[in-house]
């Protein structure tokens, strides 16, 4: 543990004070997780600004609900008029929907964001800038047994402790108080919760914090003794090489568990810090004791899912069956714990667990999306902190199941995840897409991750995998889309791939089998290597990458989506191209051959009369078949300028069959048929 003082007076200068100061100050707490973690925290400011009469009022900023420390800009603080406020402590209750509903008409622009659920804490402090963070530190010394006797060795007579209460008004005024009647006051430890730091500057806010929280880190590394940290170890971590290929082993099949109400993505963590708990003998006990701070609830719930396995005998099938009975068992539980506790109007949020913790291994998390599932391996790290901590001073401890509980189903932390965008159609699916770096690729690409669908861009050409999957990444955010190097002809470098996806998400949902190459030679000229090479790309490659699809979707046992994108570029009549004839009854034929659904054969011409493509339409229409219940639903759409648009020398041409220039087959898995379905 060393917390690092970030400040730069450089940069502060260049602020413009006041509110710029303060996204400063915000940024540089949260910057440091093990200091304020993802979404939690909060910080203000009290100064004066000029109403819309021209007065001179004071206002106080602070932290947007639902915002993150780390990266909140000045739109995501709120104004209040302070004096408004104020008076609040006068009175003895306040519930939580009055506390909201008077700050309403506290803000000085109604355009704001709703403020946070600790806002009442910081106006009744009379300093000009607060801070309030959840350090690992501190959390340590507020979720140990002793706590508040090894924090009167640390901090002396210069801290308030304050009973675990949740936030709100009660707390708010609780903390006000007792700082009024402690002088030598500096901070407060607030019991299971965290730390309240103030100065008058922000530069002396932040300096404050960060040197409280190196006072208890010097503390708790001078009582820890690594080789018995957790109790010493009861396990050793398996190899990295077998830790990977076990995880991607059982990643989809928790996946498709968790996946049967609605779909999941999943992380995998096998960090030092992560097998050095999962491996230790008081794992399994510390892990069931519940959160560690407050804030963690929502994203990690109560507690974490200790799968019961002995890494040592290797063994998949059992990990396979352990975790399938871990996670029923979770799940009844969790049903259990929200009955005993729930109000009428409560709804119970999905009972699958968050955490999920395994011997040799590492860690899973799960989320509706690669960042939410982020957020709870990040979250369970600075848990596994805390623990640490509190064990070498004394006992860990944590809130009680109804304390938890009133976090965890409480409107105002609820409030922060109703922020989230609604999802879309193919929101908590992964799509694996070859030939992602081309025209109709990157398209389809892209369209896809519009819907919401977390994409894998696979091509043999990476630089341009990568480019489009930094422009997904940038439009719709962080891990939404992978870019992997593939040549599918490669048997490993297939499996390497597909390997690489479940690692990374936890499964895959949709294939779209679009890698492809064109040869330009007229067909008489047509080399046997070209056609080698055709038949390996399109067909060898084709059958490679849904092979190893077919055995993640049929491990996940939730069904599937294929598409295979095949050429008909030999119905583009040009110069040099030859037609395909065939003779029936001594007359030819000079359309080319298509196979229809029943199976039989016929001209292309008597299927479909040939019809001019205008001008100017340069979008590739599509069909893609999903299973969706017990049926199958045709998703079309437009994926993007993905082939050239002709000019009036090329209509003619064109005009053959252009409305289906590539044909989509959709091979659809479910759990009783795999059949090929032909949607051309």
């Amino acid at each position: 543990m060393v917390v690092k003082n970030l400040w730069d007076p450089a940069e502060a200068k260049r602020r413009s004070g006041g509110l710029d100061e303060l996204v400063y100050r915000s940024n540089l707490l949260g910057a440091d997780r093990s200091v304020a973690n993802w979404g939690g925290g909060n910080t203000s400011l009290k100064t004066v600004e000029t109403d819309f009469r021209g007065r001179e009022i004071e206002v106080m900023w602070v932290k947007g609900s639902g915002s993150d420390l780390a990266t909140m800009q000045a739109q995501q603080f709120t104004g209040l008029r302070l004096n408004d406020i104020r008076s609040l402590i006068e009175r003895e209750e306040m519930s939580d929907d009055e506390m909201v509903e008077y700050l309403r008409h506290c803000m000085i622009d109604s355009r704001h964001p709703r403020p946070s659920i600790e806002t009442l804490l910081h106006a009744f402090l009379p300093f000009a800038h607060v801070d309030h963070t959840h350090p690992d530190a501190i959390i340590s010394l507020c979720c140990a047994d002793n706590g508040r006797q090894v924090a009167e060795r640390i901090y002396g007579r210069r801290f308030v402790w304050v009973p675990y209460v949740r936030p709100g008004f009660t707390l708010s005024k609780l903390i006000a108080k007792a700082v009024e009647n402690s002088p030598l006051a500096e901070l407060v430890l607030m019991e299971k919760h965290g730390l309240v730091t103030w100065g008058d500057t922000a530069e002396a806010c932040y300096a404050k914090t960060i040197a409280v929280i190196r006072e208890a880190e010097e503390y708790l590394d001078s009582r820890t003794e690594e080789a018995e940290v957790f109790g010493g170890a009861s396990h050793q971590a398996l190899p990295p090489a077998e830790r990977r290929e076990l995880l991607a082993e059982v990643m989809p099949v928790i996946r498709g568990i968790l996946g049967k109400e609605r779909n999941m993505l999943l992380t995998c963590d096998d960090s030092e810090e992560v097998l050095a708990f999962v491996n230790s003998r008081d794992a399994q006990r510390l892990s069931q004791i519940g959160a560690a701070c407050p804030d963690h609830l929502v994203h990690t719930k109560r507690v974490p899912l200790f799968v019961e396995w002995d890494p040592a005998g290797r063994d998949a099938g059992l990990l396979k069956q352990a975790l399938r009975a871990g996670i029923a068992r979770f799940e009844q539980e969790y049903r259990s714990y929200f009955e005993r506790n729930r109000d009428q109007q409560d709804k119970m949020g999905d009972p699958a667990p968050r955490v999920m913790l395994i011997p040799g291994i590492g860690m899973v998390n799960s989320g509706k999306s690669l960042q939410m599932a982020k957020v709870s391996g990040q979250l369970y790290h600075r848990a596994i902190a805390v623990m640490r901590g509190a064990s070498a001073i004394g006992q860990f401890v944590s809130l009680s199941e109804q304390e938890a509980y009133a976090v965890e189903y409480w409107p105002l932390e609820l409030y922060k995840l109703s922020l989230a965008p609604p999802e879309a159609e193919f929101s908590r699916k992964v799509g694996f897409v070859t030939g992602g770096a081309g025209g109709i690729g990157s398209a389809t690409c892209k369209r896809l991750a519009a819907e919401g669908l977390h994409v894998v861009v696979a091509d043999l050409n990476l630089e341009g995998a990568e480019e489009v999957s930094r422009e997904i990444n940038q439009a719709y955010g962080e891990g939404r889309a992978l870019a992997l190097k593939l040549d599918v002809t490669r048997e490993q470098e297939v499996k390497e791939a597909i390997r690489q996806a479940v690692l990374t998400y936890g499964g895959i949902d949709i294939l779209v089998n679009n890698a492809g190459l064109a040869t330009s030679s007229p067909f008489e000229e047509t080399t046997l290597d070209e056609w080698e090479v055709n038949m390996n790309v399109l067909g060898t490659g084709y059958f490679l990458v849904a092979r190893e699809a077919y055995k993640v979707m049929k491990q996940q046992e939730t069904g599937g989506s294929m598409v295979f994108v095949g050429s008909k570029k030999f119905a583009l009549r040009g110069k040099k191209r030859g037609r395909l004839q065939r003779r029936q009854g001594g007359r030819g034929s000079s359309g080319p051959v298509h196979r229809s659904r029943g199976g039989s054969r016929r001209d292309s011409r008597q299927r479909r009369p040939a019809r001019r493509r205008p001008a100017g339409l340069g979008d590739l229409e599509f069909r893609m078949a999903q299973r969706t219940g017990g049926g199958l639903r045709h998703f079309a759409g437009s994926i993007g300028r993905a082939l050239p648009q002709p000019d009036d020398a090329g209509s003619e041409r064109l005009s053959a069959g252009y409305s289906r220039s590539d044909r989509v087959f959709g091979f659809v898995q479910g759990k009783e048929d795999d059949r090929l379905h032909d949607y051309g």
